[in-house]
């Protein structure tokens, strides 16, 4: 079978909460192997497109579909991160990881294994066996995004994962992240309140107006796959968050 270069579509999409709308006519496609960043204000839907993805929720209206099939239900090939870790306290860091295999068999040598290696990926080695009170907030995150990359998903969805972490150490795994996509190759979508992260991480980013949500522009990022701290002070880089920027103010007086 041929594999669809579409991973995700919005086709006509709306979603209602009671009187609340809070998306409104999204259409929107992300490539097989895209970096796709959201980036809008509180209360956008940002988070609501993520979930529809994700089949948690059904949308009001239109249809949503991930690789060419309506999504209805979870997908195992779905995986999503919240910005919470979510760590079970009275696991390891490597037990954490091999949730997505234990829950549904014995975990074997070779899922340890890949457990340690997943953890190696995203700078843990070594910390197999601490619990998540022996561990700060970057690395309870590292250690979610390697359970989320144990379950195996080509396309991740990532909720906002870094935003509750300090400056230093949300930039020190943007790049981390960017690292792990490019190992991978998975379909990426994640969305934020910074339009900084929005740009470093993406290969496109889209812009959302405040509620009813609404596609307010989609950025082409063209940076490179290779993105460093000297990115954050090009001239390409500044130029695109103006961009971006400039998309929010046309969505504010178009709202």
């Amino acid at each position: 079978m041929a594999v669809s270069s579409e991973a995700l579509r919005f086709d006509g999409v709306t979603q209602s909460f009671g009187t609340t709308v809070a998306l409104e006519g999204i259409d929107l496609s992300v490539r097989t192997g895209e970096f796709l960043t959201i980036v809008g204000p509180s209360g956008c839907g940002k988070s609501t497109l993520l979930r529809l993805a994700a089949g948690l929720i059904s949308p009001t209206g239109g249809r949503v579909s991930v690789h060419d099939e309506e999504v209805s239900e979870p997908r195992r090939d779905v995986g999503f991160m919240f910005q919470k870790p979510t760590l079970l306290p009275w696991l390891s860091a490597r037990e954490n990881v091999m949730l997505p295999k234990s829950l549904h068999s014995r975990p074997t040598q070779n899922d340890r294994a890949e457990a340690d290696r997943l953890l190696e990926l995203v700078g843990l080695q070594g910390s197999e066996y601490r619990y998540p009170d022996h561990l700060s907030g970057g690395m309870q995150q590292r250690v979610a995004l390697a359970r989320l990359l144990m379950t195996g998903a080509d396309l991740l969805l990532l909720d906002e994962p870094f935003g509750a972490l300090d400056e230093f150490t949300r930039e020190k795994l943007n790049f981390e992240l960017l690292d792990i996509r490019r190992a991978t190759g998975a379909t990426i979508v994640l969305v934020t309140h910074s339009i900084s992260e929005a740009v470093l991480l993406g290969d496109r980013v889209v812009a959302m107006s405040p509620r009813p949500g609404r596609i307010a522009e989609q950025v082409e990022v063209g940076l490179g796959d290779v993105r460093t701290s000297q990115t954050l002070r090009s001239g390409d880089f500044a130029h695109l968050l103006n961009r971006v920027r400039d998309a929010f103010d046309h969505g504010r007086r178009a709202a």
